[in-house]
């Protein structure tokens, strides 16, 4: 009995390893809880009350859902975000992969090129949709100037129904490519060099090449980028904020301004925690079926 207590003194689990393991992640446990669960936990309270800036508080049930089910402008505002999303990440993705693959060679001044399109990545989202919005304003917009000297009057960008979200789509792909580009060119060069001497070999154009050796290898990341993109694209915010305020009638108001306004503005807290847990429930949907779906197209993972 002896030799068994002193056994377990000495393990590598002793109680002094336990409490000075507690004790170096405690911070990251009491910020997690703090920030993250805490927060949670309330707004998920919130959102099954009628819950206003000032006065008492009750709690209504799943009347707040119900509410947002018979919202005509919620069902508008999905719409905007689906737009934003399907209009975003193709475009994203596929720019952002042609960029890499122009800039994954060995060139004389290759990092000057890889440097300016990964600029706007690290630049304040606020200042980069102030600059553009000056960009597209109708008369002294840069856009429009460089179409008059083509004889073409550019239109009213940000204040057409069917131009607006198309500026801000395009905005926001400038935006971040450089990091898609950046995740790619890494991708790019961990493909084995003795594959493409294969297809040589074997008479593969560039073409075919490319679709039969280099997509299928890199599609892990293509996997990562698409999912990262598709949560970023729903969650879009700053760029509608600064441009168009959900205008031109409500062509460009997105789900998560659409919180941000039932919450800031009107100040039904209540209102603006469910809806914010219904964005919660589609990202956590779609990312589950992109999941899902990696096994069809994703290279090594159809046995896992």
């Amino acid at each position: 009995m002896k030799d068994t207590k002193k056994q377990r003194k000495r393990g590598p689990l002793t109680r002094e390893a336990q409490i000075t393991g507690w004790l170096f992640i405690s911070p990251m446990v009491l910020g997690f809880t703090l920030l993250l669960l805490f927060p949670m936990g309330l707004a998920l309270y919130m959102s099954f009350s009628d819950w206003p800036l000032l006065g008492n508080h009750h709690f209504i049930g799943l009347e707040n859902y119900q509410n947002i089910m018979s919202d005509s402008l919620f069902w508008k505002v999905l719409k905007n975000t689906l737009y934003f999303t399907v209009g975003l990440v193709p475009l994203n993705i596929i720019l952002a992969l042609l960029l890499a693959l122009l800039l994954s060679k060995s060139m004389r001044g290759i990092g000057l090129f890889r440097t300016a399109i990964f600029v706007p990545v690290m630049t304040s989202l606020i200042v980069w949709s102030i600059v553009w919005k000056y960009m597209f304003a109708t008369d002294a917009g840069l856009i429009n100037q460089l179409l008059l000297l083509f004889d073409i009057t550019g239109p009213a960008w940000l204040y057409d129904t069917d131009l607006a979200m198309p500026a801000v789509i395009v905005t926001s792909v400038l935006k971040n490519v450089g990091l898609n580009m950046v995740l790619f060119i890494a991708a790019l060069q961990q493909v084995p060099r003795s594959l493409y001497e294969a297809a040589t070999l074997d008479g593969a154009g560039k073409t075919k090449t490319f679709f039969n050796v280099t997509l299928p290898m890199i599609t892990p990341t293509v996997f990562l980028t698409v999912v990262m993109t598709v949560i970023g694209s729903l969650k879009v915010f700053g760029q509608i904020f600064v441009m168009t305020q959900g205008g031109p009638s409500n062509s460009t108001k997105v789900l998560v301004y659409y919180i941000w306004e039932k919450a800031f503005k009107l100040f039904q807290l209540g209102y603006a925690s469910s809806l914010a847990f219904v964005l919660f429930i589609i990202v956590l949907v779609l990312t589950l079926v992109q999941w899902q779906l990696r096994k069809r197209w994703v290279f090594n993972e159809s046995d896992s």
